[in-house]
């Protein structure tokens, strides 16, 4: 087999708007290939609901790909390893593939050497491009915001190939059935099908349905009770459509400066982590280090269950673990919770959050959790506590409360956001596991005591 590339497929399983898959077409018959290492991620190996969605995308995936004629390599195993075999293998002379940020990437394509050639692809504008004046990343987003937006708008998207040119004989691969990515019984993401639908094809109308019906995104985007967001997050996780496409996309939609501002937090997230590659474990403000986490599995698994007495919270958890999401404004409203009302390390909620939410990502999962709990350099202050039973009712969550946790249902509007308050708590549903003003007064104690 001769005249041969790969096409080196890790979080942009797609084909439109693709330079990755354009500049392998041009080169020879292409070898598209996603290798599973569980190993150079270490602890961000992909979670249980990343991995049902990975499942779905790669068929969807795959299925694309021979309607023009080709495969799907699947492979298991040390990434660098995987593709060096497989290119002694095929001839193949080049491997192409959309640049990542997130560092065991960066380590991997630096291991590749220079028969790796990297196109961007995956976010607004190539992230080690926009540097502040002494050459690093930003770390505030309102100056990347700045800088970035004078880089916009991004170029136009790519079409789909008329057709992807196919090697004389195609190299084996392993079975995506075998990798076990769907959970065993019980299925724990049963549920998920109801929400998702993996794969290019749904993200493309998804957008398409979102610029369509937008109206005053950001006045609106706050209220669980609305169907006002995107829900585009996990789509764009895995690159099944591009940033730039959805750019472009919102052209037509009105009122979308704020949904374009998100979109530039998902890139800064990543430039961040560029800059901080330790970012997901580590303090991004040291003084961190020192302040007392309690350590309560009790309270810990209260929380991960929907079980702490604040119905908004519990109703945010209970949607994470059904369907594999939570509305943006209850994740913080969540976290906030876990960090400050609990005191429990924000490190033991991004790991949850990891391993349940089918968008989770390295750099938003990171960013978002230390804005929340003040210990990041562009972040919340301690001392900012989101109180969430105020939150509740001004973001009007009473029939968001209802879906989520049925045992308030009968609950009337006047009650549902503090039914303990109004003496009106069902035996079914715990008392709250701390009060608002002694959790608070807690807070700031700790905080105070690392000044």
């Amino acid at each position: 087999m001769t005249g041969s590339v790969l096409l080196w497929l890790r979080q942009d399983l797609r084909l439109h708007d693709q330079p990755a898959l354009i500049a392998a077409a041009h080169m020879g018959a292409v070898i598209p290939v996603y290798v599973l290492d569980d190993e150079a991620p270490g602890r961000w190996r992909m979670g249980g609901a990343q991995r049902w969605w990975l499942h779905h995308s790669l068929a969807s995936l795959a299925a694309a790909l021979e309607a023009k004629g080709s495969r799907l390599i699947l492979k298991r195993g040390e990434v660098v390893a995987e593709l060096e075999k497989l290119a002694t293998e095929t001839g193949a002379s080049e491997i192409h593939a959309i640049r990542h940020y997130e560092p065991w990437w960066v380590k991997a394509e630096a291991a590749l050497g220079d028969r790796l050639h990297l196109h961007d692809g995956n976010h607004l504008a190539p992230l080690r491009d926009i540097t502040t004046g002494s050459g690093g990343q930003y770390k505030v987003y309102s100056a990347f915001w700045r800088a970035l937006n004078e880089r916009m708008p991004p170029p136009d998207d790519l079409p789909v190939p008329r057709n992807i040119p196919a090697p004389d004989t195609w190299p084996e691969s392993e079975k995506l059935a075998d990798w076990d990515l769907l959970p065993a019984k019980p299925d724990w993401a049963k549920s998920f099908a109801v929400d998702w639908a993996p794969g290019e094809a749904d993200a493309l109308r998804k957008a398409d349905d979102f610029v369509d019906e937008v109206v005053d995104y950001e006045a609106r985007r706050d209220f669980p009770n609305i169907e006002a967001t995107s829900r585009l997050s996990p789509h764009l996780h895995f690159g099944e459509i591009s940033p730039a496409t959805v750019w472009h996309k919102l052209d037509r939609a009105r009122n979308a400066d704020k949904f374009r501002k998100e979109m530039a937090w998902r890139d800064f997230a990543a430039s961040l982590t560029l800059a901080m590659p330790r970012y997901g474990y580590r303090n991004g403000r040291p003084a961190f280090d020192a302040l007392a986490w309690r350590n309560s599995a009790h309270d810990l698994k209260a929380w991960q269950q929907g079980r702490t007495g604040y119905p908004i919270v519990d109703a945010g958890m209970r949607q994470l673990w059904a369907t594999g999401w939570m509305h943006n404004r209850v994740r913080m409203i969540a976290a906030s919770f876990l960090v400050k009302h609990l005191l429990i390390d924000w490190r033991a909620g991004e790991r949850w959050f990891w391993d349940t939410l089918v968008d989770a990502d390295y750099g938003n999962n990171s960013v978002n959790w230390q804005w929340v709990a003040g210990t990041g350099v562009d972040s919340n202050m301690w001392g900012r506590i989101m109180a969430p039973l105020v939150q509740s009712e001004k973001f009007d969550a009473g029939g968001y409360i209802r879906e989520w946790v049925p045992e308030l249902a009968d609950v009337p509007d006047a009650a549902i956001h503090d039914p303990e308050a109004a003496g009106m708590r069902p035996q079914s549903y715990p008392a709250k596991i701390i009060g608002h003003r002694e959790a608070r007064e807690r807070a700031l104690a700790a905080g105070a005591a690392i000044r």
